[in-house]
């Protein structure tokens, strides 16, 4: 454990049992229980958000839904509709879509995905409707070519045209910007099997060249919105599980497709269910630098009869036109990226890459084992990607990446881990987050964690230690107005990454030398040797001199 209190009085300890944490814990308990029931909780934190507040501004709280934060701005965003596979139901789709309109004003386009066109004589009697002018579309429809080789004939050209009033066919693949500066890339069809590929599939060299041309600009971000017909494999990992059997769901060159471009939204169809999962970072936090986050939508086929979602709306404002700070805030239930889970598929070959060199290199990343025990860290080689913005990832012998600790299971205190407890966060930073204490000492016990998974102060970056600093002064600021001050003191047991403890202390029993006796009664109890750190010390070097083994124990003298 590091401990600190507020006038810069350090004490570092370390343990390796369980009961002496229990023990400090009594200690502090003994300081705070008189008067600890005077705290009404939830008023006081009603009272702790203008402490909070000047840290980071109003944005700190970070909310889900983009689009709230545009309104205020006053940005023009696109009214967006997406659709499953409409398999030739294209009264029902377009009723469906006149009533959303009446409830909800009207939208500027509706993109679909998956089979558009059906091959009964009852889905080629409704599309002739349309064709002919009959009846007309309701909305600008954009749709992807055909998925089987059954609807290839619907389409004459492999370019995109417009069929009928108001529906216009984008192309086998592509790129497509509209007036608003909304960016679409789009891909037909599904992954050949087979050379050379059938009129309906496609293959990873001509995602290939659909990816070259922009992330060979250097100031390439992303893309708005990815329309596939086939869902990526491996897309669930690290988030919520889908209705689909995913030993056989998703393309391989899809995956490696949305992890290039960086959608904010990708929309997939084909598989007959609706799966919308939580969004994923596009960068390795604290070794990158902050990027936006994605959102995969798979949708249902158009009037299933199990009534899954197969409309989505959405709201979304041209990524050209938001500012960098805009874009990149993450919201608080983002996982880490998919595709960074491993680099071999399930058949043990490597994934496909796309290298816009002759001779192709496998793509790398960074990527956790999670099947290993503690301590078994990073699996395969670092790479780093060039500088010039193309997709690949270069090796570098000489020099590696810095490695910082990983978890090697589940975390309870890792932003995106399904473990964490997200009732209990306060407020959510760049690089910390404020969270209460779930067994609190007493009722203002807060805790700040570094949203990255580090086991210790000392191996924190000097952005992540500032951002740490601003935090710490905001609840003593909040504690002092309580008519309290904070002891801080360090804690990563078990799940190995850093919490640091903010307990507070009523001011009458809270002296300095009240508190650092309280700690050394215990630790002379315990037959533990504290050693007192003079204010203003680096911690990292003190730290090293008292145990050689770098954090990965807590006793004090004996490593």
């Amino acid at each position: 454990m590091l401990l600190h209190n507020v006038k810069q009085w350090r004490v570092v300890v370390f343990s390796v049992f369980w009961g002496i944490y229990s023990d400090f814990s009594a200690a502090l308990f003994s300081l705070c229980a008189p008067t600890g029931s005077q705290y009404q909780t939830e008023r006081d934190f009603l009272l702790l958000i203008p402490y909070l507040l000047p840290v980071f501004g109003p944005g700190t709280r970070r909310d889900q839904d983009e689009a709230k934060c545009q309104d205020e701005d006053g940005e023009e965003r696109v009214a967006s509709l997406a659709c499953g596979d409409v398999e030739g139901r294209l009264n029902a789709l377009f009723n469906r879509v006149q009533a959303i309109q009446k409830k909800a004003g009207q939208f500027d386009l509706l993109l679909c995905v998956g089979e558009f066109f059906g091959t009964t004589p009852e889905a080629e009697a409704e599309w002739q409707q349309y064709k002919t002018g009959a009846k007309k579309a309701p909305i600008h429809t954009y749709i992807l070519g055909a998925a089987s080789q059954e609807t290839v004939k619907s389409f004459s050209s492999a370019d995109g045209c417009e069929l009928a009033d108001n529906i216009t066919y984008l192309g086998r693949r592509g790129v497509f910007t509209g007036v608003s500066g909304l960016q679409i890339a789009y891909v037909s069809g599904r992954e050949a099997l087979q050379d050379p590929p059938p009129a309906h599939c496609f293959t990873s060299k001509h995602l290939s060249a659909l990816v070259a041309p922009l992330t060979g600009n250097s100031k390439f971000r992303g893309v708005d919105i990815l329309l596939t017909s086939q869902w990526p494999r491996g897309v669930w990992h690290y988030g919520n599980t889908p209705e689909v059997n995913t030993k056989f769901c998703g393309s391989g060159s899809v995956a490696n497709l949305a992890d290039h471009l960086k959608p904010r939204y990708h929309f997939a169809a084909l598989e007959g269910a609706h799966y919308e999962r939580l969004p994923y970072r596009n960068h390795v936090v604290l070794q990158e630098n902050a990027q936006h986050v994605s959102r995969f939508i798979a949708l249902a086929s158009v009037n299933n009869p199990a009534k899954k979602k197969y409309l989505y709306a959405f709201n979304i404002v041209p990524m050209k036109a938001l500012e960098a700070s805009e874009l990149v805030k993450q919201p608080q239930d983002v996982t880490e990226n998919p595709y960074r889970f491993c680099s071999k598929d399930k058949t043990g070959k490597q994934r496909p890459s796309f290298n816009t060199t002759e001779e192709e290199e496998p793509a790398g990343q960074f990527f956790f084992d999670l099947s290993k025990k503690q301590g078994g860290g990073f699996r395969g080689r670092g790479r780093k990607r060039e500088g010039d913005g193309r997709g690949d990832f270069q090796r570098d012998e000489n020099k590696q990446p810095r490695r910082h600790p990983q978890p090697t299971g589940p975390c309870w205190f890792c932003l995106a881990s399904p473990q964490v407890e997200k009732h209990l966060v306060i407020s959510i930073g760049t690089h910390c987050y404020v969270a209460l204490a779930k067994g609190s000492l007493t009722p203002l016990h807060m805790l700040i964690l570094p949203i990255g998974h580090y086991q210790s102060v000392v191996e924190l970056s000097s952005e992540v230690v500032e951002e740490m600093e601003k935090y710490r002064e905001a609840l003593k600021s909040f504690y002092k107005s309580k008519g309290a001050r904070c002891v801080l003191f360090e804690r990563n047991y078990k799940s190995q990454h850093l919490q640091l403890q903010v307990v507070p202390v009523p001011l009458d029993r809270c002296t300095t030398e009240d508190i650092k006796e309280a700690f050394m009664v215990q630790a002379q109890e315990q037959q533990m040797e504290l050693m007192e750190i003079p204010q203003h010390t680096d911690l990292k070097q003190p730290y090293q001199r008292v145990c050689a083994c770098a954090g990965r124990c807590w006793r004090a003298r004996r490593c």
